[in-house]
């Protein structure tokens, strides 16, 4: 899986899974342009790329159109072409749906789905233009099967799905895949601080008795960005150890 010369956009890439998307590719010497909104994060991230390749970093408000549109034509002036567009971009604002707040609702669907909608329909004309570019959205599990207290984020995440699915049949004519990740309990920041109790019933639902790595998720997505899937679109890809 080589993707030296391709262009890789991630968002949400300061950190976490869209950081190890980011750092992956580039460890194949793609030239990777990483969004985020956090320019600390980002700065970090950026040297730990430029290790491998060329990498420039913007901070971008996904839900932004008018931010994700004059950023992606920075892209193209600078490097022709996009290759590759990869929605990692993504929040979370949990609570019981009784609880849930209008507010709460809406910016999770708002960076979640809409952010990833806005960034694919900008990247896509670019890549029509071209006639062949690979989409990638970054969905969850809990899209697929829900989950208590997350009914924000597992609208979003199965809304990514449905994007997914319909973005592959518009544009498949122009050689154009668009394929779905939908991650499992994945070892982050964010797994970390839960209780061992919490962790040891998550294991109990996982066929394989291990949390996932990020890097995992990323050798998910950079099969489906390659070559070796250039025959797969409107697929949605779990990688949870066999939970669901």
């Amino acid at each position: 899986m080589e993707f030296e010369n391709k262009v890789v956009v991630v968002t949400g890439a300061a950190q976490g899974i869209g950081k190890e998307i980011a750092l992956g590719f580039a460890k194949q010497k793609a030239t990777v342009i990483i969004f985020d909104l956090n320019e600390e994060a980002l700065k970090e991230t950026q040297k730990e790329l430029n290790v491998y390749t060329d990498c420039s970093y913007y901070l971008v408000n996904v839900t932004n159109t008018s931010e994700v549109e004059e950023t992606v034509n920075k892209i193209i002036d600078k490097f022709t072409k996009i290759d590759i567009l990869v929605n990692n971009a993504g929040i979370t604002k949990d609570n019981l749906v009784l609880r849930l707040s209008d507010d709460d609702w809406d910016k999770v669907i708002a960076v979640n789905l809409r952010g990833s909608f806005i960034c694919s329909r900008i990247c896509a004309k670019k890549m029509v233009k071209q006639r062949k570019g690979k989409i990638i959205n970054i969905s969850s599990i809990i899209g697929i099967i829900g989950n208590a207290g997350q009914s924000n984020y597992a609208a979003s995440k199965a809304g990514l799905i449905g994007l997914t699915k319909s973005m592959a049949k518009e544009l498949g004519a122009r050689n154009i895949c668009v394929n779905a990740v939908a991650p499992g309990y994945i070892k982050t920041k964010m797994t970390e601080i839960l209780s061992e109790k919490v962790k040891e019933e998550m294991l109990k639902r996982i066929p394989l008795k291990k949390m996932g790595t990020t890097e995992d998720v990323a050798n998910g997505v950079m099969f489906l960005a390659s070559d070796k899937a250039d025959y797969i679109t409107g697929q949605v890809l779990v990688v949870d150890g066999g939970m669901i």
